[in-house]
């Protein structure tokens, strides 16, 4: 992966980050209530949050006055379940960190639609003019999840990523950024100064089953004339749909009612359903990688983020995801080139969407 010289730790799902006491003196004379003192001609502090279905992460961004990086000094991550709004989660972090700053910089999954953002998969309804009100910030903007984690490309080096698919990087090529979560996300960094990204919405592309138990386990999963996305499959909700779909084509009974049991079980070789699910799930999963490549020429390779996937690099790079993504033709040289990482997703959103804010 690109790396620009800025460290950078993932996260897990777990809690603040902790900062050195060193960092907390020199920073506590300059937070107050209204948000960080600079100079007028300095950005302000502000909130950055990367919102899916499951988790909310906040972190409190200080651009630095120098290089004008941003600084995460806060960083928290919260159970959307747990909480009746973002407005609600916003204000727990304000209050238990003691900071208000008056713009926020929110991504989600989905798009916004005349002050909504549409999205089935959070947890609440965000309204923008209510969360601006309720929030008291001046000003929020919006950008899609994974277009903020591609602004996060070019921040991480290799030490934070596990190869799946080993090649040779092209300093120069662009790089795509994958992820199934809630919902698959995908989007293309592009290098430059500034570097730019290109949201795209390649999930929703029609899965493509090859003939044979591939064919059966896409009837199982849809009629046969009725359009099936790849999003459908490659994500959290997509794993347990696949899981009951190849359970009626073996004519076997779902057990399991959670994406996580069938993860767990497939890792520890105790169930053959859920092994053969997870197998079809990187199979398909390194097809529609191979085919994004190919499509948006990332010669930078392939940037998946973690989350689930971080638990199941061991299969992913064991045969199936492999082979479907090498396996397009006389693209396969070009593929054969082109290296797929998992990067743990941890604050990386929360840190692409302050470079987005910043212009950088």
């Amino acid at each position: 992966m690109h790396n620009t010289g800025v460290g950078m730790t993932p996260l897990s799902n777990e809690g603040i980050e902790p900062l050195p006491m060193d960092r907390l003196q020199d920073i506590a004379g300059q937070v107050a209530m209204g948000g960080m003192r600079r100079p007028s001609n300095a950005v302000s502090a502000f909130l950055a949050a990367d919102v899916g279905g499951t988790h909310a992460r906040i972190g409190f961004v200080v651009p630095d006055a120098v290089t004008g990086a941003p600084d995460i000094v806060f960083y928290k991550v919260y159970r959307c379940a747990d909480y009746v709004s973002l407005a609600d989660i916003l204000a727990c972090f304000c209050r238990d960190h003691r900071v208000h700053p008056q713009t926020l910089v929110l991504a989600s999954a989905g798009f916004v639609d005349q002050g909504v953002i549409v999205n089935e998969n959070l947890a609440w309804p965000v309204v923008l003019d209510e969360l601006r009100s309720e929030g008291g910030f001046t000003a929020v903007d919006v950008l899609n999840d994974f277009e903020a984690f591609a602004h996060a490309v070019g921040h991480f080096g290799e030490e934070s990523c596990v190869s799946v698919v080993d090649g040779v990087a092209n300093p120069h090529g662009a790089v795509a950024v994958v992820g199934p979560g809630t919902g698959l996300g995908a989007a293309l960094w592009l290098p430059g100064q500034p570097a730019r990204v290109l949201h795209t919405e390649a999930g929703q592309m029609e899965l493509a089953a090859r003939p044979g138990i591939e064919q059966a386990i896409r009837t199982a999963l849809g009629p046969t004339d009725a359009y099936v996305s790849y999003d459908h499959v490659l994500s959290g909700p997509g794993l347990l749909r696949l899981y009951r779909a190849i359970a009626a084509v073996r004519g076997v009974p779902a057990t399991y009612t959670d994406p996580s049991d069938i993860t767990a079980m497939a890792l520890a070789g105790m169930d053959t359903l859920a092994t053969q699910t997870v197998d079809q799930f990187c199979r398909w999963l390194g097809a529609f990688c191979g085919d994004v490549a190919v499509a948006f020429n990332a010669s930078g390779g392939v940037c998946l983020a973690g989350g689930f996937l971080a638990r199941i690099t061991t299969v992913l790079r064991s045969g199936p995801f492999t082979e479907r993504f090498l396996d397009k033709g006389v693209m396969r040289s070009f593929l054969n080139r082109t290296p797929v990482y998992v990067v743990e997703h941890g604050r990386l959103g929360v840190l692409g969407a302050a470079n987005w804010r910043l212009g950088r």
